[in-house]
């Protein structure tokens, strides 16, 4: 267990942003880590610091900047007020989040991000200005080279006879590698610090998550930062990413090696290969009556037997679940022999006589053992921890033996001090970071022994790429299907991602582009990108399968596979004309005459080109037909994973979406409000609903409106009796 005692620790904040100035000077250039690895308070008190002295100037490099939800109107302030008081508790948020929203922003201080939560930065001037467009594997040499001085990371810590001991917990995806950066350019002088904030309550991430001494020159520990952690709840999962996660899912080989994202289509894809590991046939069902394709990519979509090995930048929480109900189970091992060998099924994990022979065979143990190599060998199980060296023989339980490996005795010895036993050390996960719900972080907390062992955190030059060890990693990577979610592809089968062809950035390209460049240098690997193939509703409705797009994520040279809610478009070494006809295949109908249309005015399909007529049925009424029967089984639930709202607040917000989602179709809006408005409905049924938002007594004629419409639809959703 490593500990810190090289570590300065400090009981403030304030104190750690005077001795930091003290030593790296006026100019702070600050890395911070995406997402949950923030220490707010040592981050507002670095930007409170600077922004009462025009003399010092502040940089701010990070990602992912997390803010409490803002509800739009007094309606849905009224819903989330209590949930975001009961989810996110004393939750302190970010100054500088607060400045950029506000536009007021000091003049000596600078916020530049390399990731937005999708969406939330749209039009936020300064923010879309200042946003830095990296691959997520480059942030580190980004970051080195515009001089980062400062290092800061939320840790999490735990105390032994030996002192404190420092785990990066939620974030090493980053920190492992900046730090050794900056600590070689220290040795040369270079004057940066590099400051820990424990938390209390962060999980403690064993492995590679563990740091050595003096990683950190600074630890802040001071119980009053344990602010509550900042927790994503789960997400609804509409009918929709529910049919394109059937389709995904169903790529996914046995034994193969996993990726997939954040938000309610990963959810949807976790929940959708639950299914298939233990409602197989209903998933059967479901997959074929949604299919009209026939592909030589669809997996048997028999069960997990084998099981799956995770490899990627964000551990979610649907992946615990994926562990939690064995389909993620592939264990994978950092020695290059042992991982070849049972991916050639000539051994297994057991110990035994065919184990020696492979290891004796391939060089891993020799005849003679020495110090380094019974090291090696006791550090996968192969040989027993009791083991010992005792000049020029080995001492088994107790008794002395040649130290020979081929000598029949010994290596009887040996094997019968491991009978029954597997290779240990084994990899199920590996993860760059996490962020999830509350009860995600819970679980992480009471890993016990062995799962702590099967799971490490890690650094994106391991996740993200196969640079760093080529061979290794191409073996334990079998099979992979990486899985993320797109917002428009091309005819010609390009990607958009991260932003808009006006520049707008929504999210940003993370790590998408790393995983799909991979996807094509892996050995049977493949790249799977979700697209919801609409946007908005009624006389709004866009296709996001566009003729062309101004701005692309993926360039088409790249284009794998393409999953909307309609199918799956196998694009990789296809001919244009073919991934037209596939990705009109899977556009929702609506759109798919004038698609084909395009491509023909513009030669890009042959004249005569018809659309099949299997493909011409993609509608939202085809997936609640085929869909229905099992959301009314339950399984295909709103939240798969669950929640921690009210059921009253599930169904408040669920209707509130769909008078929300009328509002932008005005046909339909007219009938259901002249409906709403002669309709009757149980008003003691009703009166909790209205109570729960402030809605019982309407202040304005649109607050009327959306009280009856609101009852109307909780009404037909069976929520109220009739009157």
């Amino acid at each position: 267990m490593a500990t810190n005692r090289l570590t300065e620790q400090l009981n403030t904040v304030e104190e750690c942003v005077e001795q930091t100035i003290a030593r790296v000077g006026k100019k702070l250039v600050l890395g911070a880590p995406l997402g949950l690895g923030k220490p707010v308070q040592l981050m507002n008190a670095f930007f409170r610091r600077v922004a009462a002295d025009p003399s010092l100037s502040l940089h701010i490099y990070t990602a992912l900047s997390l803010e409490l939800p803002a509800p739009a109107s007094h309606i849905e302030a009224s819903l989330a007020g209590p949930i975001i008081e009961r989810l996110f508790g004393d939750y302190e948020e970010l100054d500088y989040m607060k400045a950029l929203r506000s536009n007021s922003m000091p003049p000596n201080i600078e916020v530049s991000e390399f990731y937005f939560k999708a969406g939330a930065m749209k039009n936020i001037p300064s923010a879309q200005q200042h946003y830095i467009s990296s691959n997520y594997t480059h942030i580190v040499r980004d970051l080195a080279d515009s001089g980062v001085n400062v290092l800061i990371q939320l840790v999490a810590t735990r105390d032994s006879a030996q002192g404190k001991s420092i785990s990066l917990s939620c974030n090493p995806d980053t920190a492992l590698e900046l730090a050794k950066r900056l600590s070689k350019k220290k040795e040369n002088g270079y004057a940066c610090v590099a400051i820990a904030q424990a938390h209390d309550d962060l999980p403690y991430m064993e492995r590679d998550a563990e740091v050595d001494d003096g990683f950190f020159d600074f630890l802040v520990c001071n119980p009053q930062y344990n602010k509550t952690l900042f927790a994503v709840p789960n997400a609804a999962v509409p009918l929709k990413d529910y049919a394109t996660a059937v389709h995904a899912s169903s790529l996914i080989a046995d034994g193969g090696t996993l990726q997939i994202g954040i938000g309610s289509l990963g959810d949807a894809v976790a929940h959708a290969c639950i299914l298939r590991q233990k409602h197989n046939t209903h998933y059967r069902n479901m997959l074929n009556g949604l299919t009209h394709q026939t592909t030589s990519l669809v997996d048997d979509c028999d069960t997990f037997s084998d099981g799956l090995y995770v490899s990627t930048e964000m551990f979610v929480n649907g992946m615990m679940h994926l562990i939690e109900q064995d389909v993620v189970k592939r264990k994978v091992y950092d020695q290059l022999s042992l991982q070849q060998g049972i991916n050639d099924g000539e051994i297994s994990e057991n110990i035994d006589s065919t184990l020696y022979r492979f290891c004796r065979e391939n060089g891993f143990m020799p005849q003679v053992l020495d110090c380094e190599a019974l090291a090696e060998l006791q550090t996968w199980g192969i040989v027993a921890q009791s083991v010992g060296l005792q000049g020029d023989q080995l001492m088994v339980d107790g008794q002395a033996y040649a130290n020979d490996v081929d000598n029949d005795e010994t290596r009887s010895a040996l094997l019968k001090s491991v009978q029954g036993k597997s290779l240990e050390g084994g990899t199920i996960l590996h993860g760059g970071f996490f962020l999830g719900p509350q009860d995600f972080y819970q679980k992480l907390s009471h890993l016990d022994k062995k799962s702590q062992q099967e799971i490490c955190m890690t650094g994106v030059s391991k996740t993200n790429q196969l640079l760093e060890n080529v061979d290794l990693y191409c073996a334990q990577r079998q099979k992979a299907r990486f899985i993320n979610t797109g917002m428009m592809v091309t005819l010609t089968g390009a990607v958009a991602s991260d932003a808009l062809e006006n520049g707008s950035v929504v999210s940003g390209v993370g790590g998408q582009y790393n995983f799909v460049a991979m996807a094509h240098d892996l050995p049977g690997a493949r790249s799977i990108l979700c697209i919801r193939s609409t946007r908005g509703s009624g006389s709004d409705m866009k296709s996001n399968i566009v003729p062309s797009y101004g701005h692309i994520t993926i360039p088409k040279h790249l284009r794998d596979v393409i999953v909307t809610e309609y199918g799956v478009a196998d694009l990789r070494g296809q001919c244009d004309s073919e991934i037209i006809k596939r990705l009109v295949n899977i556009a929702d109908s609506k759109f798919q005459q004038e698609l084909v249309d395009y491509a023909k005015a513009n030669g890009k399909l042959e004249p005569d080109y018809e659309i099949p007529e299997e493909a011409r049925h993609n509608t939202a009424e085809k997936l609640m037909r085929v869909l229905g029967p099992e959301v009314e089984q339950g399984l295909l639930p709103d939240y798969p994973f669950g929640t921690q709202l009210t059921d009253r607040e599930v169904e408040l917000s669920s209707s509130l979406r769909r008078v929300k989602a009328l509002t932008e179709e005005p046909s339909k809006l007219i009938k259901a409000v002249f409906k709403a408005l002669l309709h009757n409905v149980d008003h003691d049924a009703a009166q909790p609903f209205l109570q729960r938002i402030d809605l019982e007594h309407p202040d304005t004629s649109k607050e009327l409106l959306v009280q009856q419409l609101l009852l109307l639809d909780l009404e037909e959703r069976g929520m109220l009796k009739a009157g």
